[in-house]
């Protein structure tokens, strides 16, 4: 089974986006910042990482970064999950190293279908 760790620091997206990812077969990790998803994925490696832009401490951004610059997690898919849905910013998560991009609100379909591409891919 695959495990997606989840980087939101809002607690209710963060549930809600965990409960969508669970109830398609997933096992789910959370991180409520970049700092602390960076910790987490060298403690387990996600096969897969669902990442807030805009968060304290590190953004997501400079996360993406720093997992596509390593030898260990250049290889994870990231999609970028941000409430910044301008071309630009989507244009810059890509520049960044996201895998996929998807701008809140979202349709869990739409969530759903980008993870379990990127998983298969």
């Amino acid at each position: 089974m695959s495990t997606i760790l989840v980087v939101e620091d809002s607690l209710a997206q963060r549930q809600m986006i965990s409960d969508l990812l669970k109830g398609s077969g997933l096992d789910v990790a959370v991180a409520c910042d970049g700092v602390e998803a960076l910790e987490q994925i060298q403690k387990f490696s996600p096969d897969l990482v669902v990442l807030d832009i805009v968060m304290p401490r590190m953004n997501g951004y400079e996360v993406c970064r720093r997992l596509k610059a390593d030898p260990k997690t250049q290889n994870v898919p990231v999609v970028m999950c941000s409430s910044k849905g301008e071309e630009f910013d989507r244009y810059w998560g890509m520049k960044q190293g996201a895998d996929a991009y998807i701008a809140k609100p979202f349709e869990p379909i739409e969530l759903i279908g980008t993870v379990k591409q990127l998983l298969r891919g």
